[in-house]
């Protein structure tokens, strides 16, 4: 079926917009990424699963995007169904707790934790991703992650059907879950601890100066490019073969943390891969290391 058929076939089930050959460039942290056939961006649970049933029905490839960071889509863009959750983004304060719709970005999470007393994010400040795709990878930092503090997630399993999975029936590792095979996710149940407002804000606040001070976030970049292997630090080990500031068209190693890759402006994932490949090669040569990508990577061409 054309895609223009296909795009007035999903948008007569939603309210929110379906684009059709969507630079994904535009939705993305990195601002990198060919096109998505069809883009779709649910307002609610149930248009939400009318996408994903709609996607069953026609058969096409799908992709569930939150804030389009921790990801590289490759310049020859993306087949099928792309679903961006950023507009279902509802939150619910509970006893010792936050509900919250897979779309809701950490920082609106956080900030109605910090309004309402409930500690236990402040890790997670400054991570620019959605609740969502957060807890999927596990995202965190050296001072705690996700799996920490998750009571449970609500999930649509690939046969349609809604699940609340508890968190022990999930398993947690780092920077990954047992969730990418059990279905997506749709709600994230958070177990929080009462504390001051106050405390809680400090703590947030020390941990955005803290990433400002380290991270090039004056530049548009997907986070940490390479999992810390067991026992290092990957930036530490990518700075040692002096990969600091290595470039590739408009894709640079930042020269203030060696694991990130910055687009200075009009980069292509062709030129991020190929520094991901020079770097991999590098520290595999001089350490016997293989470094594994945090970033996801999705799409055709180079």
């Amino acid at each position: 079926m054309h895609l223009a058929s296909l795009a007035r076939e999903l948008q007569q089930g939603l309210q929110g917009e379906v684009l059709i050959n969507e630079p994904l460039a535009r939705h993305t942290t990195w601002r990198i990424g060919g096109p998505a056939d069809l883009l779709a961006r649910p307002a609610t649970g149930e248009e939400f699963d009318f996408c994903l049933d709609f996607a069953r029905q026609k058969g096409l490839p799908l992709h569930i995007m939150g804030n389009g960071s921790n990801l590289l889509v490759r310049d020859g863009g993306v087949r099928g169904l792309v679903v961006q959750t950023r507009a279902w983004r509802q939150v619910v304060v509970r006893e010792q707790g936050i509900k919250a719709c897979a779309g809701a970005l950490i920082a609106r999470v956080l900030a109605i934790a910090v309004r309402h007393g409930l500690g236990g994010l402040e890790f997670a400040a400054g991570i620019p991703a959605t609740i969502g795709g957060a807890v999927v990878m596990n995202a965190g930092t050296p001072e705690g992650c996700l799996g920490d503090i998750v009571r449970g997630v609500e999930i649509v399993a690939p046969d349609g059907s809604r699940r609340y999975l508890e968190g022990q029936d999930i398993t947690f590792s780092y920077r990954s879950t047992s969730l990418r095979r059990m279905g997506t996710v749709v709600a994230v149940d958070l177990a929080m601890t009462a504390r001051d407002p106050r405390l809680i804000q400090e703590r947030v606040q020390a941990n955005l100066e803290r990433r400002r001070a380290r991270q090039p976030l004056e530049w548009p970049n997907a986070g940490s490019v390479f999992k810390n292997p067991p026992g290092y630090y990957a930036g530490q080990l990518i700075e040692e073969v002096g990969a600091k500031g290595w470039r590739a068209g408009q894709a640079q190693v930042s020269t203030k943390h060696a694991n990130f890759i910055i687009n200075l402006g009009r980069a292509t994932a062709a030129d991020v891969l190929e520094l991901i490949a020079r770097i991999q090669e590098a520290v595999a040569g001089s350490f016997g290391i293989n470094l594994e990508l945090e970033v996801e990577v999705w799409g055709e061409g180079l």
